[in-house]
């Protein structure tokens, strides 16, 4: 008795398979965790600006979180399907990046301000970790936001790459097959 086939790389063709359809998920999963791990760290920013309350701080904080959301619709908008790329949303999205980038440097400029100036200076220990906490994790952000941007920008590189994968399925005994009669006369 055979054994039957595992189904696991059968799973991991078809993954292939749609990879290799759609090479530019790569860099839209890395966009969508920056954004997501944001999302669920946005109590610590949320606290930090209330107790440092700094010049621009929550504008900073709101400008991320929408631009974050406004930047997965325009990558979604520059791969249409079937199409070619929408080269001015590929632009917007660049140009989005870029402001929830400087957004994060802003931020964080403003929580090493606040604890390093010279009257009052806030403690980022104790009962304030969440502000320690903050700032590690915009630059944990800012490397998800560089890395999602690269991939996006290399993306004529690795594409040709990813689509030379051999994904084809051997078929056994279709080698010795003879020539197929497809006159209509019956033998």
């Amino acid at each position: 008795m055979a054994k039957a086939p595992s189904k696991k790389p059968e799973f991991l063709r078809k993954w292939m398979v749609a990879l290799k359809r759609k090479p530019q998920m790569i860099a839209l999963v890395v966009l969508a965790a920056a954004f997501v791990y944001y999302s669920l760290n946005l109590t610590q920013i949320s606290n930090t600006t209330a107790k440092i309350y700094g010049n621009g701080m929550g504008l900073a904080e709101f400008a991320t979180m929408l631009l974050s959301i406004l930047s997965l619709v325009c990558f979604l908008n520059s791969f249409p399907h079937r199409k070619k790329t929408n080269i001015p949303m590929l632009v917007l999205l660049f140009v989005m990046l870029a402001i929830i980038f400087y957004c994060d440097v802003f931020y964080g400029r403003r929580i090493t301000e606040a604890i390093t100036r010279a009257d009052n200076p806030i403690s980022a220990d104790g009962a304030n970790i969440f502000i320690t906490n903050a700032r590690n994790m915009l630059k944990v952000h800012e490397i998800l936001l560089i890395i999602g941007a690269a991939l996006t920008a290399l993306l004529p590189v690795y594409k040709p790459l990813i689509k030379r994968i051999n994904t084809s399925v051997a078929v056994e005994g279709n080698e010795d097959m003879g020539e197929i009669d497809i006159s209509g006369e019956d033998a």
